[in-house]
């Protein structure tokens, strides 16, 4: 019999990481003596994200039971970042995608706030797109 409580901590982070990318949880409980996580994700981007989450704390998750749709009609959730001292959009796009190279597309993210993509401010808030 396991418990579920140290079932639950060992997996926060998985749950952590559903609720901060929009998956709407309908279950997190024990079942059958296993941690049931189900859910709907808005687009199999980010439930791959979840997968990913779950396989990196135990790739057998043999004390888990992960079952995540997609529906389309959840909204994607925008991640945010606020520019430090020393950024620069490619810094950025290295951090968020592991390519300085693609800088633009966070540019674009943001026409309504940047002129320039040479030219951010420490404090500012970034869109980043997926």
């Amino acid at each position: 019999m396991i418990n579920p409580d140290v079932v639950k901590a060992k997996y926060k982070h998985v749950i952590d990481v559903a609720q901060e990318r929009g998956v709407v949880l309908k279950n997190v409980h024990i079942e059958n003596d296993k941690l049931l996580i189900r859910g709907a994700a808005p687009n199999d981007k980010i439930k791959n994200e979840v997968w990913a989450a779950i396989k990196a704390i135990d790739p057998v998750y043999s004390d888990l039971t992960a079952d995540i749709t997609i529906d389309a009609s959840l909204p994607v959730p925008v991640k945010e970042y606020v520019v430090v001292g020393g950024d620069t959009l490619s810094k950025i796009a290295k951090h968020f995608y592991g390519d300085p190279n693609t800088y633009m597309k966070i540019f674009e993210a943001n026409k309504d706030q940047l002129a320039d993509p040479n030219k951010i401010n420490v404090g500012q808030k970034l869109r980043i797109p997926d």
